[in-house]
């Protein structure tokens, strides 16, 4: 019982900001006397603090107590084909440290390597030690193979469906590693502090090197029977050809080569758009007038527009929320989007932009990395005293 009402008033203080002790016995239904000693004991364990002093109305000071941000770190990983995005941060959400960098690695071990290298440079650089890490969070393209202990589905991460792959990522990263599919995680971070706050069934897809989904259902990750859900990169797109005897089958889905980022500077090269190197850059043009890469960009429309019917009759979604690097042009995309839907299907949905951009693997990783991480600092120390 002690420990459960020490649990009520660390997540009260968590939750709610800075509070005295009359206002949390207040809002906990605990009597004062119970929330005092919960309080000592929180403190003497490093989970609470006395951050300062307010005044009541009969001009008497009352000490303020808040969680202690500092009990415990959270790092955050966010692995891409062209991209490493790292961060870490303590209880309190506060980012300490980040590093942004392109990833340079064409092989497992290699992507690995430099893995472990900016996980140790990004924690000294926080100032702290290994130790302090709590929990660590990998967002990576693929589905988590417990089995295996590799990623299955990730065609852009070569070397990644290497059997063990995660024994070695939990050797150079450290012990309780985490590791989630990106875009579920986008659909998180999306959900709790971006467009999606709030929303029942929201599916959040990400459109970058790959494709994918990340699927919310009332506030927890949809995964499906393996783990999955949401690789719409796989859902068949045009005409396709069954081969009469079986063979293996693609790495890159069909709706992926239609929709990825790639697929926008292919059209916009047989469009006779020859000098776009990079969807960012047809983008730049459409805006800019370029009439070329404003049909490009109205190709994709329409094929990101069959992404979100196919979605929305299967899931019937409150919400679709539109990330990853692609994403970043729905200024240009969600108006042509919109129009052809109404034109494909009367299952029409809400499609807006993502909010945290690049951040958005990120942001997810860190949030879901808090909550372990806050569970994990009480129980060891409440636990140790």
């Amino acid at each position: 019982m002690r420990m459960i009402n020490q649990r009520a008033v660390l997540d009260l203080l968590r939750r709610g900001g800075p509070a005295t002790r009359p206002q949390v016995a207040k809002d906990t239904g605990l009597s004062k006397p119970t929330v005092s000693q919960a309080l000592l004991a929180l403190e003497a364990a490093g989970l609470a603090r006395a951050t300062g002093h307010t005044s009541t109305g009969t001009g008497r000071s009352a000490v303020l107590y808040e969680a202690d941000p500092t009990a415990g770190y959270v790092l955050g990983l966010d692995i891409g084909r062209e991209h490493i995005r790292v961060a870490v941060a303590d209880l309190g959400r506060t980012t300490v440290a980040r590093r942004d960098v392109r990833n340079t690695a064409r092989s497992g071990s290699a992507l690995i390597s430099a893995l472990g290298k900016l996980a140790t440079e990004i924690v000294a650089e926080a100032g702290l030690t290994n130790d302090d890490i709590v929990v660590r969070v990998l967002g990576s393209p693929g589905v988590a193979d417990p089995v295996k202990r590799c990623f299955r589905h990730a065609p852009n991460l070569p070397g990644w469906g290497r059997p063990g792959l995660l024994d070695d990522l939990e050797q150079v990263l450290g012990p309780e590693l985490v590791v989630e599919n990106d875009a579920n995680l986008t659909a998180v971070g999306e959900w709790e502090s971006g467009a999606a706050r709030g929303a029942s069934v929201v599916g959040c897809i990400t459109i970058g090197t790959g494709v994918g989904m990340g699927l919310m259902v009332d506030g927890r990750v949809f995964r499906g029977a393996t783990g999955a859900a949401g690789e719409i990169g796989y859902l068949p797109y045009g005409r396709t050809h069954v081969a009469d005897e079986p063979g293996e089958p693609p790495a890159r889905g069909h709706l992926e080569e239609a929709t990825a980022a790639q697929s926008v500077v292919r059209g916009a090269r047989e469009l006779g758009l020859g000098t776009a190197r990079s969807a960012r850059e047809v983008f730049r043009l459409a805006r800019e007038g370029d009439e070329l890469a404003q049909r490009a960009v109205s190709a994709e429309a329409d094929r990101l527009a069959y992404t979100v019917a196919s979605v929305a009759a299967v899931i019937d979604p409150e919400l679709i929320v539109l990330g990853g690097g692609v994403g970043t042009a729905a200024d240009l995309l969600l108006e042509p989007i919109d129009r052809a839907l109404r034109a494909f299907t009367p299952l029409t949905t809400t499609v807006v932009q993502g909010e945290l951009g690049d951040d958005g693997v990120l942001t997810g990783a860190i949030s879901v990395g808090l909550r372990a991480a806050e569970r994990l600092v009480f129980e060891r120390r409440v636990g140790a005293a």
